[in-house]
């Protein structure tokens, strides 16, 4: 047996000489991460995670954060955080993701489901992504399996937002794979204008709609994405959103699944 070996400050998880190199997207311990945010930063990194992608700050100042983050050896790999913070107050929000070490600003969802909602979502894009770029941070969007697929007035907004922007994306590779695609030929489609994904597993339920699962234990292309996100040389990010039985047992076997992956 091989021992495991992780430290806070060597941002490493080691099975051997493998190094382990993902990250956690935090909604996968939304469970933990609402009660008591420092204790679960600090259980990520004993997991061998060695960044984080917030989606909340639960209240917390980005001074703490930022502490949690130095003491537990863990870096900020983006956030999931809204159009609403840079609406209400742009500053305020610059200064807390640069105090984070965020660089990446991922919009984790947007009414799509009309050429109106597109047209709106498309001008916040064009207005805030040279705004934020200015200060160094990537405006970016997260994809569920909806964008990839007709919305109500036949359009695929996903197409739309590749077409009418110039945004990054964040490819959630499990929603593309729920909504009939192959989310590997999806990555190296949009190579250029992605620089990180969400590496997910999940199944079909007998309804028809879709279910999250610990890597390994769904029906995505897991290890084919890992080989081809690697290849290009994006940033992994796993999510897990089942809390099966509680969000840091789940993303635990995550982990333990990743690190058979050189």
């Amino acid at each position: 047996m091989t021992a495991v070996v992780c430290g806070y400050r060597q941002f490493i998880c080691l099975k051997g000489n493998i190094v382990m190199n993902f990250g956690l997207q935090l909604y996968s311990v939304r469970d933990s991460a609402e009660k008591d945010f420092k204790n679960t930063l600090k259980e990520v990194a004993k997991l061998g995670y060695e960044f984080v992608e917030p989606a909340g700050f639960f209240g917390h100042s980005a001074e703490e954060i930022k502490e949690w983050l130095d003491e537990y050896g863990l870096k900020v790999s983006g956030t999931h955080s809204g159009f609403e913070d840079l609406e209400k107050d742009f500053e305020g929000t610059v200064k807390f993701h640069k105090t984070i070490g965020n660089k990446r600003y991922i919009i984790p969802g947007l009414d799509t489901s009309t050429k109106a909602a597109i047209d709106v979502a498309v001008a916040k894009f064009n207005k805030f992504k040279p705004l934020l770029a200015a200060e160094g941070i990537d405006l970016m969007f997260h994809n569920h399996h909806r964008e990839f697929m007709p919305n109500n007035d036949g359009l695929i907004s996903h197409h739309e937002l590749q077409k009418l922007t110039d945004i990054n994306f964040e490819i959630d590779t499990f929603w593309a794979f729920a909504a009939g695609l192959d989310p590997v030929a999806t990555i190296e489609g949009l190579k250029d204008r992605v620089n990180c994904i969400h590496l997910k597993d999940g199944v079909k339920k007998p309804d028809g709609g879709f279910a999250g699962r610990a890597l390994g234990e769904g029906d995505a292309p897991v290890p084919a994405v890992i080989k081809k996100a690697r290849e290009l040389g994006f940033t992994i990010v796993v999510e897990s959103e089942g809390l099966d039985p509680t969000g840091l047992e789940e993303v635990a076997r995550c982990a333990n699944f990743l690190k058979d992956y050189e």
